[in-house]
């Protein structure tokens, strides 16, 4: 006998759309089986038009599936090892208006435990009011991987510890973590240990009472309270001394600051996020960074990919850096033929370098556009001068008062003829530490 359909039992169709995210299910073949009333809205498409579509023609506005397009599929993943994946992926809505979102795929077994379809749920990564571009632009999809992980620690208030070459960006994947998060509608405060001497680190991080040194006529809190409630970024934390490791720690553990010269602990809320370009297990085995503060801090590791890597973000970070400037709309958009002059470069100074070069190029350009004469790039082979005879002088004259010094960083850019990053070799910090002591000296003669 055969069994009568319950009237009152609901349908798939009903029980998904209880779901109040988009959510699609596909079969082996990319073809959508069903998919609930958020999706359809979300992409502008009615059921009798949807079923039977393939996904990446109604997400993707493209005709081929999205590997094929050089991104990463989640649903290839799903069939191939048969368990849940995410990643970030670029799709359009019903207005054909680009959005970021992240996917999670999830395999629907048959009895014999292969997979017969993928349940797709897409999340919208909500922007907070800021253009998401400014903070992480580009496509590229070392940078969606990276996007991806992002994501998923960001609502957390777990540690991250940012690793990459200098120029790479982590600031700004620091900032992309701290908008994500919890705290985003708190204070996001930076601290560069690179740029200040052991005494300078410590009362900037824990501030001091008064009296505690001299010229300490006032209490001053540190940046651990100023980032109360917010997130403290520590770059360059490689540079930390030992005996300020140790304090450091302490205040990672119990959430607790004392100023220096008080007997005071003070409570702290704070989100850490360290970055460095240095090999911190390297130092951890030679001594020079302490190994239970190493894995304090790197309890969510996210390495930053240099842009040589991710390559396709290249003419939209240059057009993104010309936006930033007056008389943008002169030099947007870029020709084909600058497109491929910047393309055929690596960039050691990653994307800082990018921007001193596009910067340097519409101040070539003048009142034209940017032709490719205008790009400069600084080539492998173009012999460098000797500057290990200026270093142990002016390293001497940079630390003679525990912090950079305007006369040590003039005579360091006139002895490497203005390249920064040859500057910042000489004084043995690096270069976006001597970025920001120069916009420091810009900002105080504008003053």
């Amino acid at each position: 006998m055969s069994k009568i359909a319950d009237p009152l039992k609901p349908t798939c169709e009903q029980i998904i759309d209880i779901i109040p995210d988009p959510f699609v299910v596909i079969d082996r073949d990319y073809q959508i089986v069903a998919a609930n009333r958020a999706y359809r809205a979300r992409y502008g498409v009615e059921i009798g038009e949807l079923v039977g579509r393939r996904c990446h023609e109604v997400s993707h506005h493209s005709s081929v599936p999205c590997s094929e397009n050089g991104e990463h599929c989640p649903l290839e993943d799903v069939l191939e090892r048969k368990h849940s994946t995410q990643v970030m992926h670029v799709h359009y809505d019903n207005n054909g208006k680009e959005e970021y979102v992240q996917l999670h795929a999830s395999p629907l077994l048959d009895e014999s435990g292969e997979v017969r379809y993928i349940g797709e749920s897409i999340f919208k990564v909500v922007t907070h009011d800021v253009d998401n571009d400014a903070l992480l632009v580009g496509r590229s999809q070392p940078l969606f991987r990276m996007a991806s992980l992002l994501q998923r620690v960001a609502p957390t208030q777990t540690t991250v510890l940012l690793t990459g070459e200098s120029g790479s960006g982590k600031e700004q994947v620091a900032k992309y973590v701290h908008h994500y998060s919890t705290r985003a509608n708190r204070d996001f405060v930076v601290v560069d240990c690179g740029a200040l001497g052991e005494s300078l680190i410590e009362s900037e991080l824990f501030g001091y009472e008064r009296g505690a040194f001299t010229g300490a006529t006032q209490r001053k809190k540190g940046l651990f309270e100023a980032a109360d409630g917010g997130t403290l970024f520590i770059d360059e934390v490689g540079e930390l001394p030992l005996s300020l490791q140790t304090k450091l720690l302490r205040a990672l553990e119990t959430s607790q600051i004392r100023r220096v010269g008080g007997t005071e602990y003070i409570p702290v809320d704070v989100r850490i996020i360290a970055a460095t370009n240095r090999n911190l297990q390297a130092m951890v085995a030679e001594g020079q960074f302490r190994q239970d503060l190493y894995y304090r801090l790197s309890a969510f590791p996210v390495q930053v990919p240099p842009l040589r890597e991710r390559k396709d973000d290249i003419p939209r970070l240059a057009e993104y850096f010309l936006s930033q400037m007056e008389d943008a709309d002169r030099h947007i958009p870029l020709s084909a033929e600058v497109i491929e002059t910047l393309l055929d470069y690596d960039y050691p100074g990653n994307v800082r370098e990018l921007r001193n070069i596009i910067e340097r190029a519409a101040i070539l350009a003048c009142d034209d556009i940017i032709r490719p004469e205008h790009i400069v790039l600084e080539r492998p082979e173009e012999r460098k001068p000797d500057l290990s005879v200026f270093e142990t002088p002016i390293r001497l004259l940079s630390r003679r008062s525990g912090r950079l010094s305007g006369e040590a960083v003039l005579h360091a850019l006139n002895q490497a003829q203005g390249h920064r990053a040859r500057a910042a070799e000489l004084l043995g910090v690096s270069e976006r530490t001597l970025y920001r002591y120069i916009r420091r000296m810009k900002q105080a003669e504008a003053g």
